[in-house]
């Protein structure tokens, strides 16, 4: 009787407590999911440029420099891992290529995430998860019946990724000091003799 009032009690408050709610990303006006984001600032535009190119190095698994499209924008394109879990166990299902794109301007600077795709996972024959395929699937395209729920997920980590990856940029390029870098160092030592 104890265990059965327990659980009502736990069901309970499982009800009561809010989920934090994860907003889906809004699409621009091509359809695109987009997640678009304007900041003042009283950084220079130099500086700017240098911490964003820095904050793309220290991600180096995650970004790679794409282009220079002009003088003011970067792109640069990203992956994101989706991950599947079932009870206590965690595997990769997909993941979601996607474009960076960075402008600075004098007391402000934006930036997007666009053009997501979804490239699903695959076992090879030694147990690893690898793509299956080099085709993207949009993710703004409409799931099958049998894979929507799926689908709303990976659109669900997709919008939580772009929200925390946001806040890590702005963070960088606010308040991280970037080091000019320094020439090499001299070398005395010679194997001629005169």
């Amino acid at each position: 009787m104890k265990t059965v009032s327990l659980l009502v009690l736990l069901l309970g408050l499982s009800i009561l407590l809010p989920a934090q709610e994860i907003a889906p990303l809004p699409k621009d006006e091509t359809g695109k999911y987009t997640y678009y984001e304007v900041v003042s600032t009283t950084v220079s535009q130099d500086t700017l440029k240098a911490r964003i190119q820095s904050f793309i190095q220290k991600q180096k698994k995650e970004l790679k420099t794409a282009a220079v499209a002009s003088t003011k924008e970067l792109v640069a394109n990203g992956k994101l891992v989706i991950r599947k879990s079932m009870a206590m166990l965690s595997h990769p299902s997909g993941e979601i290529a996607y474009r960076l794109y960075f402008e600075a301007n004098n007391g402000k600077y934006r930036f997007w995430l666009s053009d997501f795709e979804f490239f699903p996972y695959q076992k090879d024959r030694y147990g690893n998860f690898v793509l299956s395929t080099t085709v993207g699937i949009p993710l703004e395209s409409e799931p099958k019946k049998w894979n929507a729920d799926q689908w709303d997920e990976y659109r669900l980590q997709t919008s939580k990724y772009a929200t925390e990856f946001a806040t890590r940029l702005k963070d960088h390029l606010l308040n991280k000091a970037v080091q000019a870098p320094q020439p090499p160092e001299k070398k005395v030592i010679s194997k001629i003799w005169k």
